[in-house]
């Protein structure tokens, strides 16, 4: 039989990682910032909506309020050491595209900038704040979304919650057993 422990239920993000580590961007005044966002779900497919954990502890947090506009950039594996680095410094000091040397593109429907050096960049607005204020969770809509079908690597980073992250690895393709969900299948 399983030995099974118990351990602290604050630790349930540990085990419920919903999706990649990604960046947010945001502008404010022509003034661009971005950041590293672990906590962040898919809500509903029509319209798409995303739900963020951004709280006032972030700078893109005033931003984000104040335009109501963001970028979720999907960063590689290749870029898994500036991700963390700027995820622990703060965009109200620096100029963190500079400082990590990314570059910035501009979006078709927001005036938050895309990362070219990313996968896919997610254009968004502001869709629902009733949530913001007690549980800093803004659900946004996405209005764009731009990917590089040129770049080769593709491997996403997912964080474990304690500085360790998971890498994604192998695909399994189970496409064809998904006869349910068909207007799902697009190639990324």
């Amino acid at each position: 039989m399983a030995r099974l422990e118990r351990i602290d239920p604050a630790k349930a993000y540990r085990l419920l990682e919903s999706g990649p580590i990604v960046l947010v961007t945001t502008a404010q005044e022509g003034k661009p910032n971005i950041m590293t966002m672990g906590f962040h779900m898919m809500v509903q497919h029509a319209p798409p909506l995303i739900g963020c954990i951004i709280g006032p502890w972030d700078h893109s947090y005033k931003a984000l309020r104040a335009t109501g506009e963001c970028v979720i950039a999907i960063p590689t594996v290749d870029l898994a050491r500036k991700v963390v680095d700027i995820g622990n410094c703060s965009g109200e000091r620096i100029d963190k595209f500079k400082k990590f040397k990314l570059t910035m593109r501009p979006a078709a429907t927001v005036a938050a900038p895309l990362v070219e050096e990313c996968l896919a960049n997610i254009e968004c607005r502001v869709f629902d704040t009733t949530l913001a204020g007690r549980y800093n969770l803004f659900i946004v809509e996405a209005t764009a979304i731009s990917i590089d079908r040129d770049r080769k690597e593709r491997r996403l980073l997912h964080h474990n919650g304690d500085g360790t992250f998971a890498v994604d690895g192998r695909t399994l393709d189970l496409r064809a057993r998904m006869v349910f969900w068909k207007e799902f299948q697009v190639d990324l």
